[in-house]
C-alpha cells in the first residue's frame, strides 16, 4: 500500500516543486513506483518533468471538478516507473467550483485512495497557498514534507502551516503526520545558513532530515530542460543531493513500518 505525501509550504519559492518531481525521480531510479500529482495551476511539475499536454488530456482538474477516475489522468513520464497526474491554468477554477461543495476538502482524497494500491509513493505538489485545493492535498495525504529555504524569514510561516496541519489533523485526517523539514537552497559558506538548520534542528529535532538540497545552478536549469536533474546531470550536487533524500526518506518509510 503505497503512502501519500504533500509537499507544501504556503511561502512560495522555497523549493516544492523541484522538490516534487526530483526526489519523485530519485525514488523511481532506485526502483519505487511513483506517481506525481500537480496539484498547483502553475503546472511547473508538470512542465518541470517533461510532460507536453494534448487538448483532450485529462488533467487534475477533471478528477477534482468533473469526478474523472483518477487512474485514466495517469500520464507515464520518460522516467521508468515515473508517472504524473498533470495540471494546467484550469486548476484555478477548480478552488471556485469546489467552494460550494459539501464533503469539499475529501475530493482529492477520493481520487488518490484507489491509486495506493499501485505506487510506493503519492508526491503531491501544492500550491504557496492554503485556499481549498492545498486542504484537500493535505487531507488526502499521509504524510506533509515542509521544504524550508535557508534564508532569514524562513521560519516566519512555519507556524502557520503547522496550524493549518493541525486543524486538519484534528477535523478532517488524524493519521496525518509531519513526514520532516527539508532545509533548501543551502550554501554552506553563509553562517546563516548553518544557523537556520540549528535553529530548524533545535525546534523539530529528529523531524529535520539529514539531507540539505545546496543552492545549484544545475538544478535550476534541468525544468528548463523538461528533466529531472538526476537525467539531466547525475554528477551534479543537485542530483547527488536528490538521491540521498530518496534514500532517506525510503529508510524512514521502513522503519516506521517496522514499529
Amino acid at each position: 500500500m503505497g503512502k501519500i505525501i504533500a509537499i507544501a509550504n504556503q511561502k512560495g519559492g522555497v523549493g516544492k516543486t523541484t522538490t516534487t518531481f526530483n526526489l519523485g525521480a530519485c525514488l523511481a531510479k532506485n526502483g519505487r513506483k511513483v506517481l506525481l500529482v500537480d496539484a498547483d495551476s502553475q503546472a511547473n511539475t508538470t512542465s518541470g518533468i517533461g510532460v507536453e499536454l494534448e487538448d483532450n488530456d485529462p488533467t487534475i482538474f477533471e478528477c477534482l471538478v468533473d469526478g474523472q477516475p483518477a487512474k485514466e489522468a495517469v500520464i507515464n513520464t520518460q522516467v521508468k516507473n515515473l508517472d504524473i497526474i498533470a495540471a494546467n491554468m484550469n486548476l484555478v477554477g477548480a478552488e471556485v467550483e469546489l467552494r460550494s461543495r459539501a464533503d469539499r476538502e475529501k475530493v482529492l482524497y477520493r481520487c488518490l485512495e484507489p491509486l495506493k494500491a499501485d505506487y510506493d509513493y503519492i508526491l503531491i505538489d501544492c500550491s504557496p497557498s492554503l485556499g481549498i485545493i492545498t486542504v484537500n492535498a493535505l487531507t488526502a495525504a499521509d504524510s506533509v514534507l515542509i521544504p524550508v529555504q535557508a534564508e532569514y524569514f524562513a521560519l516566519e510561516g512555519i507556524s502557520q502551516l503547522l496550524n493549518t496541519i493541525r486543524i486538519i489533523k484534528s477535523r478532517l485526517r488524524p493519521q496525518l503526520e509531519i513526514e520532516g523539514f527539508l532545509l533548501t537552497m543551502y550554501d554552506a559558506r553563509l553562517r546563516l545558513a548553518n544557523q537556520i538548520y540549528e535553529d530548524l534542528k533545535g525546534h523539530f529535532g529528529d523531524m529535520v532530515f539529514t539531507t540539505v538540497i545546496p543552492r545549484n545552478i544545475k538544478l535550476s536549469e534541468s525544468p528548463s530542460h523538461g528533466l529531472p536533474v538526476i537525467l539531466y546531470d547525475p554528477d551534479s550536487r543537485g542530483s547527488i543531493a536528490y538521491m540521498q533524500l530518496a534514500r532517506e526518506l525510503d529508510l524512514r518509510a521502513r522503519k516506521k513500518k517496522k514499529h
